[in-house]
């Protein structure tokens, strides 16, 4: 092995030597290193490390920081990695680094500059090279993207994203009315996310057709544990909810209300996974509006193609409750059967519908079919990453 790597590098100083463009010699192993190691990886690399420098550290570098544009011999792409960056490397699964180091750039949607390593590593390589890759992040207050479990319709996630999501409901039957919330999420740090909601809705009311904004709200999340060995996040979130709706057109409460919720994401076996959240809604003026509490849970499980990389498939079912604090009343059971997908191969935008269900207090209370679009704009924008 050892003398088949020095052939190697003594190939490169002569291509160095022999030829005007110093950036040559790397770019011949950048393109040619699956073909290479095609032959190294019948020998005894055992360590990631090893199948990193021989494989890898052409085009990204030893330091996994890139190697210096003078030598890579082409144009990096917007995309290219620096993998000692936690911001950019920690919000992705192994799975995700697995399909792209497997199937190449084009595999998920990037740049093709980044060659198929299929023939050249088995998949317990491919494990071993991820997990050399993901020694590069030396903070350890970044979670692990295993922890970003499939986003539920109303059950709000603990991890903290980079996302834009426009969800949709409309009454099955009844008067008729459609509801919109736009969620701008943006993560701040590594355990810090912002985040900022518009509702809108629209409303039949004596033959017309009212629309409005609602009450805007603006909050802050802080994950409190991020453990991917027990695969456990909890992350708690203050919000403030502004008048900024018409209270006489049905489309905002008339006052100031802050809520506070905690929420659970906990990975189960088999690809399930659970996730909890408990919060209370507390209004400046409880006259106008009650103060409540509320608990949602979704349970669920993924399904993925293309041996386990390729389109992911989340059926999730969510048991929601809610309840004024007043004498008296009642709480507010509902069932919601749901579905997400990825849409396209990067798996950054996905769609999620489900149907919400009133299984108490029906009387007033109307089944509705509730949708979203998903853009987590991290990975790139709404038309790329779809061929």
């Amino acid at each position: 092995m050892l003398a088949l790597i020095s052939r190697i590098q003594t190939g490169v100083v002569l291509l160095n030597f022999l030829m005007p463009r110093p950036w040559i010699p790397r770019l011949l192993v950048c393109l040619l290193a699956p073909a290479v190691f095609g032959q190294t990886s019948k020998l005894n690399l055992s360590t990631g490390k090893d199948i990193f420098r021989a494989a890898c550290a052409g085009c990204h570098g030893p330091d996994g920081k890139g190697a210096p544009d003078t030598q890579v011999g082409f144009e990096k792409p917007e995309t290219f990695p620096d993998f000692t960056r936690c911001d950019q490397t920690t919000p992705e699964l192994d799975l995700d680094w697995k399909a792209i180091i497997r199937d190449g750039g084009r595999g998920r949607g990037f740049s093709p500059i980044m060659p198929s390593f299929r023939d050249a590593l088995t998949p317990a390589q491919i494990d071993l090279v991820i997990g050399y890759l993901r020694s590069f992040c030396r903070n350890p207050k970044w979670p692990r993207g295993e922890l970003n479990l499939p986003r539920a319709i109303s059950t709000e996630k603990a991890f903290p994203e980079d996302e834009t999501v426009l969800t949709t409901s409309f009454n099955a039957q009844g008067s008729a009315g459609v509801e919109n919330s736009l969620v701008y999420e943006h993560r701040l740090t590594a355990r810090n996310q912002m985040e900022v909601s518009v509702p809108f809705a629209f409303s039949r009311d004596s033959g017309r057709w009212l629309g409005g904004i609602g009450d805007i709200g603006v909050g802050l999340k802080r994950i409190l544990v991020g453990n991917a060995h027990t695969g456990t996040i909890f992350s708690v979130q203050g919000e403030v909810i502004l008048p900024t709706g018409s209270r006489d057109k049905g489309f905002g409460t008339g006052v100031t209300v802050f809520e506070t919720f905690g929420t659970v994401g906990q990975i189960l076996p088999g690809n399930s996974f659970l996730q909890a959240q408990l919060g209370m809604e507390n209004p400046t003026h409880t006259s106008t509006a009650p103060r409540a509490v509320y608990w949602r849970t979704a349970l669920g499980k993924s399904f993925r193609e293309g041996q386990g990389v390729g389109r992911m498939w989340s059926p999730i079912v969510e048991l929601l409750a809610d309840r004024d604090l007043l004498t008296g009343a009642k709480t507010n059971w509902d069932v919601q059967p749901q579905f997400q997908v990825t849409l396209n191969r990067r798996q950054h935008i996905r769609a999620n519908v489900g149907v919400r269900l009133p299984a108490s207090n029906r009387e007033g209370r109307s089944a509705q079919i509730v949708f979203y679009l998903l853009w987590d704009w991290f990975d790139g924008g709404l038309l790329e990453g779809w061929k």
